[in-house]
């Protein structure tokens, strides 16, 4: 998969974690991306296009503070096996302080029993 958005950064591919690419950037600090978590990523990238870059700017800004980030589909259960340098942090961990959100539109059906 490609992840044009990391480009610029070096991928890794950790054999224990397969399915989740570890980004690092030239500083040394290091993220997992999980499936579910980019998935979720790209749902922004439709409705918020015009913020998306601040999204982005903050996993780099949040994985240079923190050093080391597991950007998680839910931390309750996370696909990647780390040890407890690092810490999870799930898309609303990310969005939600740059007032970024999804808009739920969904509601209950009209019709009843």
């Amino acid at each position: 998969m490609k992840y044009e958005e990391f480009a610029h950064l070096k991928m890794e591919v950790d054999e224990k974690n397969p399915f989740c690419p570890m980004f690092v950037l030239p500083s040394g600090e290091c993220f997992y991306l999980e499936p579910v978590f980019y998935t979720q990523l790209q749902g922004f990238k439709d409705l918020h296009k015009e913020q998306y870059h601040r999204i982005i700017d903050e996993m780099i800004r949040l994985t240079k503070k923190n050093k080391r980030i597991v950007f998680v589909g839910t931390f309750e259960y996370p696909q990647t096996e780390v040890d407890d340098s690092y810490i999870f942090l799930e898309i609303t961990d990310v969005t939600d302080p740059l007032h970024i959100f999804v808009e739920d539109k969904s509601r209950g059906s009209d019709y009843g029993d």
